[in-house]
């Protein structure tokens, strides 16, 4: 091999020198990266080595080579390990927890009222083995919540812990009375707040569900049924859970809490519909539930993303006041529910000013106002009293709240309902055939009928500006009609009262046919005086009107009404009638040529 041959293998082994040595770096440099991305999450910049200069031999002869030591290449680094994640989404370790939880607290309720049943142990040491029960599953779930992986055991053993040292709570207070009951809630109270706190130490919903629904259920055995006492425990429950929800947006944890409030009620206001007793303690359990569910409804509701929901919620708290008549006097559960209704209105009239209180809240709580309002005033009241009540107050609404939603439905719910007495103090069959009523029911049935006509009038009215066309033309034809027989129904009663059934009657229907078509004329008279684009409405109702009275002057006048009274509906209808017709071809002439004049 000649000195030139040896010059060019020189070069090479030494390029291929310098190639190992630049991938051995850009190999070391990857798994620094690898490296670094595996603890990071943010990946961060690399700066990168000038590359390995190739070294540049100069050409050489008949001088020997020294042998070409390469560079030692490190050996490349183990891959780092991801750091291992708590799976706190598995569903069945969540499963599973939440059967131990119930399984526990059914031992526990075995423990206290079984093995008392049995004569199983003492009741010091049943009621000892409880509480070392739940003081011991509180502590192990504090320990546990310290361990990897470890929190969804920590929450089911906490939850059994609360839940468990509550219940012994009950037992020591209703089955075996060794405390007094105040003493007995205030325990309770300490308890179920004290160990609520962790679910919001933890910012764990599920704990607050854990321990308050299994005891809404296991509770009632222990005291074998729903009794005051247990009704006391359950409304401190929920009043310690309260504090638990401030600055967090629990509904399901709210929606538990208003159960446990509530539920109880309901079952002990049934078994009280059923006792003829007044039971003053049950009601006022029922006042402080409402008050509950309306604090924690006004302080919650500022810091959700679902205000409406709580609004709904904190409605249904206040279902066992609605129903407090079962257990005390009419009248003075009355004047709970028109409490309760005042509240609401107030509440909604400043809730613009009330923080988180928004329209959806208002809608919620305006609406459940007037079914307290309507609530009390059915409870207070008899029919021929309530009837007129309820149609004054849906006039009043109607007019009132004109541009509320709430108000134009309470309005129509308030006139349905007092209709319906109305209707059963003067059926349809009372103007077909003359009926004598009292003194006292003539007198209902009339100012009733001229409510009736008010409430009518001022719903159509406070529905006029969202409705149109065809629809507002239907809405005041059915105002026409219902508004007509109030009318019939007031003249025939008046009628009755005073002329009898005989000539009463008859001279009520004349005066009922005269009427129909008077107020047929007016609204000619008033459609006369509009311009051309605002007739069709009241000209509609007019003829509506006309071609009822007609059809009642031949159809039921003439063959039921008698002698004079027959002769002087059908002269009277008929000079109207010549009235209306000369009468607003003139005035309609006129009001066209006065609005063709130039401005």
């Amino acid at each position: 091999m000649t000195e030139p041959h040896r010059a060019v293998i020189s070069r090479l082994s030494a390029d291929f020198a310098a190639i190992s040595a630049y991938m051995s770096r850009v190999s070391a440099d990857l798994v620094e990266l690898d490296r670094l991305l595996a603890h990071q999450p943010q990946p961060q910049p690399q700066y990168w080595a000038a590359p390995f200069p190739y070294p540049v031999a100069a050409p050489q002869y008949a001088v020997p080579q020294a042998p070409v030591h390469r560079p030692p290449v490190p050996p490349p680094a183990a891959p780092a390990r991801p750091p291992v994640t708590e799976r706190s989404e598995n569903w069945i370790g969540n499963v599973l927890a939440v059967a131990g939880v119930a399984v526990t607290l059914i031992g526990v309720v075995l423990l206290l009222v079984l093995a008392a049943q049995a004569g199983i142990l003492r009741p010091e040491f049943r009621v000892a083995a409880g509480g070392v029960l739940a003081a011991s599953l509180v502590g192990a779930a504090v320990w546990l919540n310290r361990r990897p992986g470890g929190r969804v055991g920590a929450i089911a053993l906490a939850a059994t812990g609360v839940a468990a040292a509550y219940i012994d709570i009950i037992a020591v207070t209703t089955v075996y009375q060794w405390v007094p009951a105040p003493v007995g809630l205030a325990l309770a109270a300490v308890i179920g707040g004290g160990g609520l706190m962790l679910a919001r130490r933890w910012d764990a919903e599920s704990l607050g569900l854990l321990v308050l629904v299994p005891l809404l259920i296991l509770a009632p055995v222990v005291t074998d049924g729903v009794t005051l006492l247990l009704v006391g425990f359950m409304l401190a429950l929920s009043a310690a859970s309260l504090p638990v929800q401030f600055g967090k947006d629990w509904i399901w944890l709210h929606a538990a809490r208003t159960a446990a409030a509530s539920v109880p009620l309901l079952i002990a206001l049934t078994a009280a519909a059923f006792d003829t007793r007044d039971d003053l303690r049950l009601a006022l359990a029922c006042a402080l539930a409402a008050v509950l569910a309306l604090t924690g409804g006004l302080l919650l509701v500022r810091r959700t993303a679902r205000p409406a929901a709580t609004a709904v919620l904190a409605a249904i708290g206040v279902v066992p006041l609605l129903c407090v008549s079962a257990c005390v006097d009419r009248l003075l559960a009355a004047l709970m529910i028109a409490a309760l209704a005042a509240a609401l209105l107030g509440i909604v009239a400043i809730g613009d000013r009330l923080p988180g209180v928004t329209v959806a809240v208002r809608r919620v709580w305006s609406a459940l106002s007037a079914v307290a309002a309507l609530i009390a005033v059915v409870v207070a009241f008899d029919g021929a009293v309530a009837g007129p009540v309820l149609l004054a107050m849906a006039a009043v609404v109607a007019f009132a709240g004109r541009g509320n939603l709430v108000a134009r439905w309470s309005a129509m719910s308030f006139a349905a309902v007092g209709a319906a007495f109305y209707l059963d103090a003067a059926p349809p069959r009372a103007l077909a055939r003359a009926v004598e009523l009292s003194t006292g029911a003539s007198v209902s049935v009339l100012i009733s009928s001229v409510l009736v006509v008010a409430a009518t009038v001022a719903i159509a009215w406070s529905w006029t500006p969202v409705l149109a066309g065809n629809t507002l033309r239907v809405w005041w034809s059915v105002a026409a009609a219902v508004a007509g027989y109030a009318v019939t129904t007031f003249a025939v009663t008046a009628g009755v009262l005073v002329g009898g059934t005989g000539g009463g009657f008859f001279g009520g229907h004349m005066a009922a046919t005269i009427c129909w078509i008077a107020v047929a004329a007016g609204l000619f008279a008033f459609a006369a005086r509009r311009p051309k684009a605002q007739r069709s409405l009241p000209i509609g109702g007019g003829l509506v009107l006309v071609i009822a009275a007609m059809a009642k002057l031949f159809l039921f006048d003439l063959g039921t009404l008698d002698g004079i009274f027959r002769v002087v509906v059908f002269i009277v209808v008929g000079l109207v009638l010549l009235g209306m017709g000369a009468g607003y071809a003139r005035l309609l002439t006129q009001q066209d040529q006065h609005d063709e004049l130039p401005v």
